[in-house]
């Protein structure tokens, strides 16, 4: 199966990254890629933190889900929507969710980001807990042939929400994301081969890349990495497509070389 993970730059308005979402998956698509993967927040890169509350959407309507489920239906292909905000019981407080739909536009998964980012230096400081209320829930899905395990960006710096996504091992591990520059340029590719070398599965991370209308500088590096930590296509920074071939004999060649987690204690 190929499969595609999109790089953006997104900016403040809503409609503006719903367009190119649009245009990224249909090049996708027309590639032959069969799954698609959206990066973090790719549909707002608010001016503040609380600007997501106020494009917050229902569980289940909105036009960006709408616009994810239009286009996993029109060019037939499994759609991981990076991450919207989607309205919690706590007015002050959106759950950052990784919607997935399958090829005839039908919600298959949602995933609510459980690690929260926080980072405080001399020159940026984030706090994600203040608008954005956590997930509690490990989420997988079965996409067609492939077992998806679903997270986002944060998460990837806990090991163990992965090992619990392992049983049984996923095939593939998603991680859209919004990575600062700082934080990307030290851990960003390093924990993404830890990732896929431990769990031995192909990684699809879907990333933001570039400066923003508001000023922040993610990380980009959108990448595919196959079960023995080889990076198989990256983008550095801009929009644009990232593409590779997710190949189910290199999984099984890998594990059964190196049955590691066949040898498992705990976790």
């Amino acid at each position: 199966m190929k499969i595609a993970a999109l790089q953006m730059v997104s900016t403040t308005r809503v409609e503006v990254n719903l367009d190119a979402a649009r245009r990224l998956v249909a090049e996708a698509a027309r590639a032959g890629a069969e799954l698609v993967a959206l990066p973090e927040y790719f549909c707002v890169m608010g001016r503040a933190d609380s600007d997501k509350l106020a494009v917050a959407e229902a569980p289940g309507d909105g036009p960006v889900q709408r616009m994810l489920s239009d286009a996993a239906r029109a060019h037939g292909v499994w759609l991981i929507g990076g991450t919207l905000p989607i309205r919690s019981s706590d007015p002050e407080r959106v759950l950052n969710a990784n919607c997935v739909y399958a090829p005839d536009g039908t919600l298959a998964a949602r995933y609510d980001k459980i690690h929260l980012f926080k980072f405080d230096s001399e020159r940026d400081h984030y706090d994600e807990g203040r608008t954005i209320r956590a997930g509690s829930t490990p989420t997988t899905l079965q996409a067609g042939a492939l077992r998806v395990g679903l997270s986002v960006c944060y998460d990837l710096r806990f090991p163990e929400l992965y090992r619990e996504l392992m049983h049984p091992p996923c095939d593939l591990i998603s991680v859209p994301a919004a990575f600062t520059y700082t934080t990307g340029l030290a851990h960003w590719e390093l924990l993404l081969r830890a990732r896929a070398v431990e769990n031995q599965c192909y990684v699809i991370a879907a990333a933001q890349g570039g400066t923003h209308e508001n000023g922040r500088r993610t990380f980009g590096h959108s990448m595919i990495i196959d079960p023995w930590g080889t990076v198989v296509a990256v983008r550095p920074e801009g929009e644009g497509v990232v593409l590779a071939e997710l190949d189910p004999a290199r999984i099984a060649s890998v594990r059964r070389q190196l049955p590691a987690l066949a040898h498992r204690r705990s976790g």
